[in-house]
């Protein structure tokens, strides 16, 4: 069985949208894009590239692939050498072909798609950003672990990581750290059901 494991910058107040840069997500006149870079460090660094070296397949939403698609194939170095060479699995009601190459779309009843890849034997599923894929993901409780990267910046406005129609659920933190910069870089995986108490 395949874990699906979601990979995520977020800032204080749970916003996903566009961390890479400012033209990378600006739907809805998002225009704060590129709220990450100023806080990068030798931490920060360490733990994504620890994450990247590792053995897996990409699950993205189309809107993200869109954006990875042109990017990727022209850029060096083993980050690239890495999503190049991996299998791309893509949700999609819309793409219909797809130039990346390992590229495999997920156009039909996608969840069910899904479901069945999960069930398969294989590497790890990654996903990152593909905040609207995730809300489907999180309605159907098929994401088994989560790397969330805290950023010490609030937003306002944007896209975020947990919405409405999330199923309820425990998760236990197995790995964090804390950068130069005051970025918390944590794990959390599946723990079994909420549990619910009276505090005091």
């Amino acid at each position: 069985m395949r874990r699906i494991i979601i990979n995520e910058f977020m800032s204080l107040d749970g916003v996903i949208q566009g961390p890479g840069g400012p033209d990378e997500d600006t739907t809805g006149g998002f225009e704060l894009g590129g709220w990450v870079a100023k806080k990068s460090d030798d931490i920060t660094d360490q733990v994504l590239t620890e994450i990247m070296g590792q053995s897996y397949d990409l699950l993205l939403g189309r809107f993200t692939y869109q954006i990875w698609e042109p990017y990727w194939p022209n850029q060096t170095g083993p980050i690239a050498e890495k999503f190049n060479q991996v299998n791309k699995y893509v949700a999609t009601r819309t793409l219909k072909e797809a130039s990346w190459q390992n590229t495999i779309l997920l156009n039909s009843d996608t969840i069910k798609q899904i479901k069945a890849l999960k069930a398969s034997d294989g590497i790890d599923l990654h996903m990152w950003g593909s905040s609207d894929f995730i809300q489907s993901l999180l309605r159907e409780g098929l994401i088994d672990q989560m790397n969330i990267f805290i950023h010490p910046v609030i937003l306002g406005k944007g896209k975020k990581l947990f919405q409405e129609g999330a199923v309820p659920g425990n998760f236990k933190l197995t790995k964090h750290a804390v950068s130069t910069t005051g970025v918390i870089l944590t794990s959390y995986v599946s723990d079994g059901a909420l549990q619910l108490g009276v505090s005091g």
